[in-house]
This record gives structure tokens, sequence and C-alpha cells, in this order.
């Protein structure tokens, strides 16, 4: 992987895109999970359907587990960024 250049604008914009793909499959999975687990609870919760008292519980373990792909994800984002600056340090020096 070669340094990313960070003097010119299109250095930085192609950084920018290269952390944004840094684990968005986990990112977007995550908020997916966030989105069907808001709408499952909001459909337990009116009692609409006859799995309301299971279903809240699930929902709540499948929003659980959205946030933490969520959080992962930006960890990682955060680890590669940490590692890729680390690059530039060695370099500079």
């Amino acid at each position: 992987m070669t340094l990313p250049d960070l003097n010119s604008e299109d250095g930085r914009a192609a950084y920018r895109r290269e952390l944004r793909r840094v684990g968005w499959r986990w990112r977007w999975s995550g908020l997916g999970l966030i989105v069907l687990a808001a709408i499952w609870v909001a459909l337990a919760r009116d009692g609409a359907q006859a799995w309301a008292e299971q279903g809240v519980i699930v929902a709540y373990g499948l929003l659980a587990a959205g946030w933490v792909m969520v959080i992962s994800s930006i960890a990682m984002r955060t680890r590669h960024h940490r590692r890729r600056m680390a690059e530039l340090d060695g370099v500079a020096r």
C-alpha cells in the first residue's frame, strides 16, 4: 500500500475514500440491524403481533448486535487511520 499524499487535494480525497471503505460492510450491516430492530420493537410494542413478548427481547438483542457492529467498524477505521499516520511519521523522520 502506498503512502497517502496529504499535501494535495486529490491525495486527501483519495485518503478519505480509503477510510470510508474500511469496515463499510460491518457499518452498513450494523445500521441495517438497528433499523430492523427498531421496526420490530415498534411492531411488538403495539401488540400487533402474537409474538410481541418474545419479539421485544429478540429485537433488543438485534439492536445491541447492530450497535456492536457499528462501533466495531468505527474502531477498525480508527486503527487503520492510526497505522497509516504512523507510516507517514516513520517516513518523515
